[in-house]
């Protein structure tokens, strides 16, 4: 059973081990906390899955936030670990015509509740593709940074991203992005259109904070109509041909040794994380 305190209700923690969710006010507030670095690993994934799932049909809560309890990385990327498990997922039950990764983007982008990420350390690959699934997101300046690094992988992004970066900012950005394999600070994210607003660090809780609780005050049907006539694009042609692109990359000899060499050079540890794009730039020569 949840448990009460003050006007806040934390729920049930043995539901979830990466997860740490807390509602108020119509608000769900979840806080990723998946030591080392918040790696998008099988259990994330389906802590992730199920909180989803669980909220879709629980209409006291309007909005879901979602932030880090770790203050560098929001998250870092999909596990690179995976590529000795390739049936990690195969008890997920996941939609025709989508992988696993592109069915969690969805999952986010038809949540019937409005999902914010209060971004305040880093997002990359699988992070970033996050970041790009829900409704808004708000980074803090100075401390948020954002980037697909597939491509430095030998690979494509393949949980939606190249779908939902250009229908965020266009394809010529998008292209940048996914090839250039560069992490982007808050305010060039803003200027390009990939996330709602860059503000001060210090600031960043109370905005978002402050925002998710007026549009979860709104009455009755207001945020439904919203998300209704600001539908999400339909991208089923489009995530196809990313999968297809993905898969065939992974296949190839390049994403095998350029992940294996990252894990082996530090990736997953902070301290390849900071610069992971450096260490797999090395590891390409």
């Amino acid at each position: 059973m949840p448990i009460g305190y003050g006007s806040e209700i934390f729920m049930n923690q043995d539901a979830y081990t990466t997860l740490r969710v807390r509602r108020a006010a119509g608000v769900a507030y979840v806080t990723l906390d998946n030591p080392p670095v918040n790696v998008l690993n099988v259990a994330l994934m389906s802590d992730l899955r199920n909180l989803l799932s669980t909220l879709r049909d629980d209409d006291s809560i309007r909005v879901i936030v979602f932030d880090s309890a770790d203050p560098e990385f929001f998250i870092a990327h999909v596990d690179m670990s995976l590529v000795d498990t390739p049936d990690a997922f195969a008890e997920f039950d996941i939609p025709t015509g989508v992988n696993v990764f592109q069915a969690l983007g969805e999952l986010l982008r038809h949540q019937p509740q409005v999902t914010i990420v209060e971004l305040a350390g880093i997002a990359r690959g699988g992070g970033a593709e996050f970041v790009a699934a829900v409704d808004m997101t708000f980074a803090a300046i100075g401390r948020a940074r954002i980037g697909q690094i597939e491509a430095l992988m030998g690979i494509v992004p393949g949980g939606g991203g190249t779908q939902y970066l250009a229908n965020r900012v266009g394809r010529h950005r998008a292209l940048e992005v996914v090839l250039g394999a560069e992490l982007f600070d808050a305010e060039t994210a803003e200027r390009y259109g990939w996330i709602n607003r860059a503000v001060p660090a210090d600031e960043l809780h109370d905005l978002v904070d402050r925002l998710a609780c007026n549009i979860a005050a709104l009455p009755e049907g207001v945020i439904a109509a919203a998300k209704h006539a600001v539908a999400p694009a339909d991208l089923a042609d489009g995530l196809l041909r990313e999968h297809d692109a993905w898969a065939g990359t992974f296949a190839l000899p390049a994403a095998e040794r350029l992940i294996r060499g990252g894990m082996a050079h530090g990736a997953q540890t902070r301290a390849g994380e900071r610069d992971l794009e450096g260490l797999l730039r090395g590891l390409a020569g």
